[in-house]
């Protein structure tokens, strides 16, 4: 399969390339960033000479079979729609969008093409929500009637790219973290967000960039009638970085125990009803022997996939909403 990826504006493009350069069966043939000091940036960091000059290079390449979107935020809806229109299968950083009618745009584009979108929603496939996974699957916690993440993250503002507080480019810092946990809430229990309940922004930390709402907190319903409280505010101290902060850090509490997954510092607690004492499992040994992008061609190719075209919308969907109703409330 032949990817070309477009737009360098965030840092998580450069660890899909390198994914990508590793995995067989896989070539990255072009690479296209319009904005100049991305493109230096990008050049100094990819030494290879798959540069083109304009988008459509790429789009109209029939040899190319999918294109790896990387820009900011609120451009890779569009991004996204161009490439789907173009024939080419789709595979993202998140968020993939930052409106609604780009979402129903791009999920009628699918429907209509049955071409597939994937994203690096790399939280997933990590030691600790494998063995989450596991536990989860041996019907060990019951029904869940109530949960609760925290994705704290550094605000590292003067090192983060500039876009995020210009205005138009970022689009929500629930948008930007929440759908890595609503995607592992959705992965684990098999359950949907059926209804945002209340969900708040605001500016507390960036004071230099007033209009950028920096914290976030929300309540939902999900299908079964559970509670969802989650905070993903960028927080953390700065110089902390993302470990061992608590960055990732997920509760959850069914009629037959509850399971705490502690991310930064790869344990995991679980205490069984009527157990008198706690199964602590720190450093799972085992993982995932597939990847994000494993499953994207997987999706491709018609084989099963966990994280498939359809389960990339629906937590796009479902972390939108939220956002959304944030906006709303401001």
């Amino acid at each position: 399969m032949d990817i070309a990826v477009v737009g360098f504006r965030h840092n998580h493009i450069f660890s899909l390339y390198e994914l990508a350069k590793r995995t067989d069966g896989v070539r990255v043939c072009a690479a296209y960033e319009e904005y100049s000091p991305a493109l230096k940036e990008a050049k100094r960091r990819i030494a290879e000479d798959i540069f083109v000059d304009s988008l459509d290079e790429i789009l109209e390449n029939p040899a190319i079979d999918a294109i790896a979107v990387g820009d900011y935020y609120a451009s890779r809806g569009s991004l996204i729609i161009r490439a789907l229109n173009a024939g080419k299968h789709v595979i993202s950083d998140k968020p993939i969008c930052t409106h609604p009618e780009e979402l129903d745009e791009i999920k009628a584009l699918c429907e209509k093409t049955q071409l597939k979108v994937g994203c690096m929603l790399d939280l997933r496939y990590t030691p600790e929500i494998f063995e989450a996974k596991r536990i989860f699957s041996s019907g060990a916690l019951g029904e869940i009637h109530t949960l609760a993440f925290t994705g704290q993250h550094p605000l590292n503002y003067g090192t983060r790219p500039s876009w995020y507080f210009e205005k138009g480019k970022h689009g929500g810092t629930i948008n930007d973290i929440a759908i890595h946990g609503i995607d592992i809430v959705r992965y684990l229990t098999g359950l949907e967000v059926s209804q945002p309940l209340f969900a708040n922004s605001y500016n507390a930390f960036a004071e230099n960039e007033p209009d950028f709402s920096d914290c976030a907190q929300f309540l939902a319903r999900l299908s079964n009638g559970a509670g969802l409280m989650a905070d993903v505010s960028y927080a953390l101290p700065a110089g902390i970085g993302f470990s061992p902060a608590p960055v990732w850090r997920f509760t959850f509490w069914g009629s037959k125990g509850m399971l705490e997954i502690d991310h930064a510092r790869h344990t995991l607690y679980f205490a069984a009803e009527g157990a008198r004492e706690p199964v602590i499992t720190e450093k799972p040994s085992q993982k995932p022997s597939n990847s994000f992008l494993d499953d994207f061609i997987s999706d491709i190719n018609g084989s099963p996939a966990e994280l498939n075209t359809a389960q990339v919308l629906l937590s796009a969907e479902e972390t939108l909403k939220i956002q959304m109703l944030a906006d709303i409330s401001r």
